[in-house]
């Protein structure tokens, strides 16, 4: 359906990827995972004709239709919902866009009338004059209300702004469809939809996506780019994890078998190659040492950051204590949320969910002290030692430092260069890299340096809002695990489903009213407990 043959791409001296090929077809849905760097948005763009590729080719099999997910959600503002998903049928909107100039020109000759009745002909054959019935009942499936449909972008929350790009997406009915990052902003309600809404669509796909359980849900196979090349797993994320180990377990076994047998044919040649009568033999086995070969296993690109949260004390009962807390943004006619009433406990893994924009970032900075509430009190316990990560990080990053520099400021001591090295350094930081600006930090990056500063502050609370954002799947492995591993209270928000899954034990879920739900379990239980499938 869609493939390769020998795809280079080379922006320096050294390829990020060559002599790629690869086939994505009969209707599979393919999982693209790699380290971050690796080119799996670069290959995107190849695999989409929005990038040239220095050499090799791309084939799209002939009469299949491609879809793509379009990344800018802000770049539609001024234009008409159903017109953004109608514009997903390129050529359908192309003849509609020509036949409606034709017609609006008070100066068309006879020739252009012509013209137009060819594109009437074209716009019937895609389906044109229902176009509009389509792509509203593709928007309400996806959650957009009728009353959004008629209205511009612009007014489209940003929750939902995703879901109409999707929809352009799916308009065309494509054969092939390439979706980079599409769970990005989504809540876990969104998430839940999206996963439905592919697995009922009948195309081969092409998908990258940070988020393991949404991996395990959709994707029939992954597609791994490593070692500037792709290899094709068959099954979900979770097969990719087991089958990769086994195979190099497989490589590593052959090959320490392989130098066994070495070994011992080297050593029964030095021993009789001067023997007359064993010359033959040692002849024949020079031979067969020249026929064993020992397959070559390369360092993966792909590496997992060291991360280990302390507390430097112990909380033994309450954390924080929260009454009647009400927020609104100055200039706004109701309350993000009000009356809010909750007690923190020492040790509480508290998950706080909801649809986007519904105030989940704004409580976590009220907790933060960053936000000031109209009504209401926290009251943190006098040991409690909170530890705050940002969705946005930005804001601590605008000195003029280096990685050194900043870091050091959280070691509680004067000069320890080795603990600010060893910490870095188990963050992916090396080298001279620790000596760059802090100012042209990746996303990515930043993330892992606002891990650091947790590392060495070792609060015994933590509160973290989105931290797996901008992560591949390595880091986000790692966290987990930290997190799991910490003693201390955790207060977090996550629109990962297997981050919240495996670290939750408690549930705040904000609702558009206002209020919020308080659950204590799982987020499996929670969904359980609502008839939903986990």
């Amino acid at each position: 359906m869609l493939s390769t043959s020998n795809i280079v791409v080379q922006f320096g001296a050294k390829p990020l990827f060559e002599k790629v090929t690869v086939k994505f077809s009969d209707g599979n849905r393919y999982g693209l995972i790699g380290a971050n760097g690796c080119g799996k948005s670069t290959l995107m763009k190849v695999l989409g004709r929005d990038l040239e590729p220095t050499s090799g080719d791309v084939m799209l099999q002939a009469g299949a239709r491609l879809g793509k997910l379009n990344q800018n959600q802000f770049g539609y503002e001024d234009q008409r919902v159903l017109d953004v998903v109608m514009q997903g049928h390129v050529e359908m909107w192309s003849a509609m866009q020509e036949r409606d100039r034709i017609y609006a020109n008070l100066e068309a000759t006879d020739a252009d009338y012509m013209r137009a009745a060819e594109l009437e002909s074209l716009f019937a054959e895609y389906g044109g004059y229902d176009a509009e019935s389509r792509a509203g009942a593709i928007l309400i499936d996806a959650g957009i209300e009728e009353a959004r449909h008629h209205g511009l972008m612009r007014e489209v929350p940003p929750g939902l702004k995703l879901r109409v790009l999707l929809a352009q997406a799916l308009f065309s009915k494509p054969d092939v469809l390439l979706l980079d990052e599409p769970t990005n902003n989504l809540d876990i309600h969104s998430i839940r939809w999206l996963e439905r809404a592919l697995n009922a669509y009948d195309a081969t796909m092409v998908i990258i996506s940070h988020d393991r359980h949404f991996l395990n849900q959709v994707c029939t196979h992954i597609a791994d780019l490593d070692y500037q090349q792709v290899k094709i797993y068959p099954g979900n994320y979770d097969d990719f994890m087991l089958a990769s180990v086994q195979a190099r377990q497989r490589v590593e076994s052959a090959n320490a078998k392989a130098k066994a047998q070495i070994s011992d044919l080297q050593e029964f040649v030095r021993r009789f190659s001067a023997n007359a009568s064993k010359a033959r033999q040692a002849t024949s086995r020079k031979k067969q040492l020249e026929k064993i070969k020992i397959e070559e296993i390369r360092p993966s690109t792909r590496q997992n950051p060291y991360i280990r949260f302390e507390q430097a004390k112990k909380l033994y009962r309450t954390a924080v204590t929260v009454q009647n807390l009400t927020f609104a943004y100055p200039g706004t006619e109701s309350p993000i949320f009000k009356n809010l009433n909750f007690t923190v406990e020492a040790a509480d893994r508290i998950a706080i969910i909801g649809p986007n924009g519904i105030g989940k970032t704004t409580l976590m900075r009220c907790l933060a002290g960053e936000l000031q509430p109209q009504q209401g009190t926290i009251t943190w316990v006098e040991n409690a030692q909170p530890g705050y990560m940002p969705q946005d990080p930005q804001a601590e990053f605008e000195e003029k430092l280096d990685l050194f520099e900043w870091i050091s400021r959280f070691t509680g001591k004067a000069d320890d260069d080795q603990l600010v090295r060893g910490t870095l350094g188990r963050l992916l930081f090396s080298g001279d890299e620790i000596k760059k600006s802090v100012k042209v930090l990746s996303g990515g990056e930043k993330g892992r340096m606002i891990y650091g500063k947790l590392i060495l502050t070792k609060p015994n609370v933590m509160l973290m809002d989105e931290p797996t954002n901008h992560m591949d799947m390595e880091t986000i492995e790692s966290l987990q695990i930290a997190l799991e591993k910490y003693a201390g209270t955790l207060v977090f928000v996550s629109h990962d489903r297997e981050f919240v899954g495996g670290l939750a034990n408690r549930i705040f879920e904000l609702k558009p009213d206002g209020s919020m739900s308080d659950f204590r379990g799982t987020y499996d239980e929670y969904l359980q407990m609502q008839g939903l499938e986990a």
